[in-house]
Parts: C-alpha cells; sequence; structure tokens
C-alpha cells in the first residue's frame, strides 16, 4: 500500500447499482475503493472534496468479502504434499484458479507426510499477498501426523507420530520451521498435547482438534490451553453421544473461555456431512461455522485415480475415496458450490452463507480487520455474485482478477 499524498492522489473506484454484505445485513449501498482498501465515501468528499474518477456499474448484483478457505489440500493436478522441483509453481497454478469460484484467500493445507516432505516443502509455501496472478497465501494448514491412528482416514498409518518426552522439540523435528504455518490440527488427547497447544498458540498459530477420539472434558482442556478450531466437524471424530458428545460438544459447552469463540470447519460438498448435520450444527453455533473444502488434488479434474500426499485416490462421480476402500478422503467440491449447498441445506439466510466463507475464516485467523470484510479500511477483496450465488467477477486490492464473462461462462 502507499501512503500519504501518493496513496490520495490514487484513482477513486465507485462500485454503483450493487448489494453489499456489511455487518451482517445486504445493503443497498455503493462500495468505494482506492488503493487497494474500501473507502469511507462520506469522509472522502467532505474531507479531500472528491468524488469518484471512475463508476462502476454492478447490475444489481450482491458485493461479498471475497471467500477464504482454510483447508484445501491441492487441486487441478497439484498435491501440495508432494514434492516437485518447483512447488510454488504447483501452489501458483491453484491460487490461480481459484479465483473462478470466489476464493481470495487460502491456506495450503498438508496432511499427513514424512519428515522430509515438511522440510522441503513447508520452506516453499511463504505467506504472499494475492493479486492478478491468484489468491494470496495466508500460511500452510498442517493436519497431522500428530493423530489419533483409530480416526486417521485417509491418512496413511506409516507416517502418523505421538509426542515424545520433549514435545515441542519433536514437533520442530517433524516439521521443520513454522514460519510459513498458520493451523495445525492434532488429536488432544495425545500425551503432552497441552504443552504442544501452549507453544504453538505463544506463537499465533491456531490449534485445530481433529481427526481425534478425545471426550469432551479432553478438547475442553485443550481449548482453556489455546485450541480454537475444530476441523472437519463431525468427520475422524467420535459421533456425537448424549452421555459425552466428544469434540462434537464444545460447539455448546460452557467451558469455552469467556470471550473466546470456538470455529469449527464444516465440508458442505453434499457427501461429507448429512444436511440435517449441517443444520444442527448451525442452529447450536452459527457464529464459530467456517465453511471448508478441504479439496484434494482432483478438483477440477475428472474420475480417474489421483494422489492425496503419500495415498492413491480414487474419484467416482462427486465422491473421493482411498483406492480400494471406502474411506472418504477430501472433497472436490469448490468453494461456491460448498456455500451454495450448505445454503440450500440448512435454509440459513444468504448473509450468514456468505459470513461462513469469508467472516469466519478471517476471524479465526484473526484478520477481520482485514480480510473477511467490506468495512471501511479493510483489504478490497471481494466477489460479486448474482442472485444464485453463481461467481460473476472476483476482485482483490480493488483489481478485477477474474470475471465470469472473459472466461466464457
Amino acid at each position: 500500500m502507499r501512503g500519504g499524498r501518493e496513496a490520495a492522489r490514487a484513482r477513486v473506484l465507485q462500485f454503483t447499482n450493487c448489494r453489499l454484505l456489511r455487518g451482517g445485513s445486504l445493503l443497498r449501498e455503493d462500495l468505494w475503493v482506492r488503493d487497494g482498501r474500501i473507502l469511507d465515501p462520506e469522509k472522502l468528499f467532505f474531507d479531500e472534496r472528491r468524488l469518484a474518477d471512475q463508476q462502476l456499474d454492478c447490475g444489481g448484483c450482491i458485493l461479498a468479502p471475497g471467500f477464504i478457505d482454510v483447508q484445501i489440500n491441492g487441486g487441478f493436478g497439484v498435491d501440495f504434499s508432494q514434492v516437485t522441483e518447483d512447488v510454488g509453481s504447483g501452489v501458483a497454478l491453484v491460487a490461480q484458479k481459484i479465483l473462478s469460484h470466489g476464493v481470495t484467500s487460502f491456506c495450503p493445507t498438508l496432511v499427513t507426510s514424512p519428515p522430509e516432505v515438511y522440510h522441503k516443502v513447508l520452506p516453499q509455501i511463504p505467506v504472499k499477498k494475492g493479486g492478478p496472478h491468484g489468491a494470496g497465501v495466508l500460511g500452510v494448514h498442517l493436519e497431522g501426523p500428530f493423530i489419533s491412528q483409530q480416526k486417521r482416514g485417509a491418512h496413511p498409518e506409516a507416517h502418523l507420530r505421538s509426542f515424545e518426552a520433549n514435545a515441542f522439540q519433536d514437533v520442530l523435528a517433524t516439521y521443520g520451521s513454522l514460519d510459513n504455518v498458520c493451523i495445525l490440527t492434532l488429536a488432544p488427547e495425545m500425551g503432552r498435547s497441552h504443552e504442544v497447544i501452549r507453544e504453538l498458540t505463544a506463537r499465533d498459530i491456531r490449534v485445530s482438534l481433529g481427526h481425534s477420539v478425545a471426550d469432551l472434558r479432553t478438547a475442553e482442556d485443550a481449548v482453556q490451553s489455546g485450541a480454537a478450531f475444530i476441523t472437519h466437524l463431525f468427520n475422524a471424530m467420535l459421533p456425537f453421544h448424549h452421555r459425552d458428545p466428544g469434540i462434537v460438544g464444545l460447539l455448546t459447552s460452557d467451558r469455552v473461555p469467556p470471550g473466546r469463540c470456538i470455529f469449527y470447519g464444516m465440508i458442505a460438498d453434499g457427501i461429507h456431512t448429512n444436511p440435517a448435520a449441517l443444520r444442527i450444527a448451525h442452529r447450536a453455533h452459527p457464529q464459530g461455522l467456517v465453511l471448508v473444502t478441504d479439496a484434494i488434488p482432483a478438483l477440477g479434474l475428472g474420475d480417474g485415480r489421483h494422489t492425496l500426499g503419500q495415498q492413491v485416490v480414487e474419484v467416482a462421480s462427486l465422491s473421493a475415496y482411498v483406492a480400494g476402500t471406502k474411506t472418504l478422503c477430501g472433497s472436490i467440491a469448490p468453494m461456491d458450490v460448498c456455500v451454495r449447498n450448505f445454503l440450500q441445506a440448512t435454509g440459513c439466510s444468504v448473509e450468514s452463507a456468505l459470513e461462513a466463507a469469508s467472516l469466519h475464516p478471517a476471524q479465526l485467523l484473526g484478520l477481520e480487520k482485514h480480510k473477511g470484510t467490506l468495512d471501511f479500511g479493510a483489504d478490497a477483496d471481494f466477489v460479486v455474485l448474482d442472485d444464485a450465488l453463481h461467481v460473476q467477477a472476483t476482485y482483490i486490492s480493488g483489481e478485477m482478477v477474474w470475471q465470469a464473462k472473459a472466461a466464457g461462462q
């Protein structure tokens, strides 16, 4: 961003004839943008005596904050958990392709892998601003290998790990540098996990609970230690039971510290979670729901055999399984499809569906002042949608980076 007088001289864009998602409501207001950020038009007019340099008619469309995907394993033939000569080019390809689905920021996700994979891949996925080249990288999500053998799902058993005597040093030895990491999924029932949770939280890394057989008390203790997220709720955890609801019980727990919000990921691809379960979770704790794709490298490709880290995956119709099994292993639904599925399944408001893919993930990561919002001063990352929530255009820092008409859609 430019500062001072240079920023004040930058062109002012006024997006008109639109409905803005702001403050939980769709408002018939214009969106004003300058130098990549959202402007307060009153200050512009009264303090600077300026009007827009250019007006853009949005045709009555919805303008919502850009979608943020905090769990995406790859896509379009790119596997983030595979060592290649140029990991960065694969991340860049996915970043460019997901623009058409309204995603302006994401967290590349690595599934359980050998230490040498982490050591080679993680340094090659730095935090990066979005732009015409693609969606921004907010940091890596590490899902495993410190997870339950019983609830490993598609994670390869041979590479699972537990915490040794010097727990956090074992974490560092496994992953190498954590500089590019923003979320880490672990099973809280593992010995010494609370020590690890506290260390990670102190480094501003969000700890997520998942692939776990933890009971509710163990999950609550993990939250007390700093855990803030639940990885793909209902999947790869103990089922809800009325005498011990397990991790699911965190949605209504009275042991969550005051002022804290527990966020939880939901895969609304129509396969991982029954619509009734989506409705139960949303009605119990709507403000914590974060839509994730959990997309695998087969996203955007057809049926057949693909990879997910160390595993071979078979895709048929809309489902992906570990080859030769009935174990689900991620999704092939992009974020805009998940938003529409979620809206239809829950009967929630359009505003709620859009915030689950934008504001809530931003809040989880502590980025709500800049991302996931159209408030004044925020980054001008937004998506233009028709009434059926189909993406018409995607903007990053106030610049159009994808348009349906230009793509022939």
